[in-house]
């Protein structure tokens, strides 16, 4: 099984990338990646220190078993020698997975290329399985498919960042990181907007044919603080706090905190493809 995971040139979240890489080579997946330029990316190093996030950086940041699989990861030949993605043909893969992150200086151009959009349009045109985690789902929230032109998520159920996640961590590093006070936003909202119109779950919703098709945790779920409080995250023995929406082929999680879960779940999906 091959599977390639598109990555913009720098800014990608560590945990979500690394974790799945390193779930899915367990599960006997061969995982390539691709860039804009083919040149090796870089993660957003601020997940990666201490304190990078000031006080709440121990919180906040990748923790140890997401720093340990980055260090695996950077030292893997595929990583090194990733693929541009002109270069890239939805058919000759079984499987793409759309990592997300949130430092508007690298990720926009990610989340904003047509070229990136229109493979991953391909993609689901046929039927090729796609897992977006975080930021990740609006890449293919803004991929669309002719003749309609609606986004490929028109008529799926999907799971991304929630509002919820994405405030909190923002008004945290308001204060943590006060000179950079925008760095959880990737896109702000203007004057006159409501709050939120410019998160990664209102723009999702808006391409989705129902706003009830996003799927965030129901109060009646277990562990429902868990799932939501953002301070658990799941792990390789613990799946309790992550929150994973599957669609038939398409697999979508909120968060870094869900990104052992997705995995696991996006393997299952390419084992029984096969």
């Amino acid at each position: 099984m091959r599977v390639v995971v598109p990555l913009p040139r720098r800014d990608y979240d560590p945990t979500e990338v690394a974790i799945t890489w390193s779930e899915l080579r367990a599960a006997g997946v061969d995982v390539a990646f691709a860039t804009p330029d083919g040149a090796p990316s870089e993660a957003d190093d601020i997940m990666l220190r201490p304190f990078g996030v000031g006080f709440a950086g121990p919180l906040l940041r990748a923790n140890r078993a997401a720093r340990a699989a980055y260090r695996r990861l950077t030292g893997d030949a595929a990583y090194r020698a990733p693929a541009a993605y002109a270069s890239l043909r939805a058919s000759d893969w079984d499987g793409i997975v759309l990592p997300g992150g949130h430092r508007a200086r690298g990720m926009r151009e990610y989340l904003e290329s047509t070229v990136l959009q229109r493979f991953v349009a391909d993609a689901f045109e046929r039927r090729i399985s796609v897992g977006a985690i975080c930021h990740g789902v609006v890449v293919a929230a803004r991929a669309t498919s002719p003749p309609a032109g609606r986004s490929v998520l028109y008529g799926r159920k999907t799971t991304a960042l929630t509002w919820a996640l994405e405030r909190s961590a923002w008004r945290v590093g308001r204060i943590a990181r006060f000179w950079d006070r925008d760095y959880y936003r990737t896109y702000v909202e203007s004057a006159g907007d409501v709050p939120g119109a410019r998160s990664v779950q209102a723009e999702v919703t808006a391409a989705l044919a129902s706003p009830a098709d996003f799927l965030d945790v129901p109060r009646d779920a277990p562990d429902y603080a868990r799932k939501t409080s953002g301070l658990a995250r799941d792990t390789a023995d613990d799946p309790r706090p992550a929150w994973v929406v599957r669609d038939g082929s398409y697999v979508s999680a909120r968060w870094p905190g869900d990104a052992h879960t997705f995995a696991r779940t996006f393997a299952a999906v390419l084992s029984e493809a096969r």
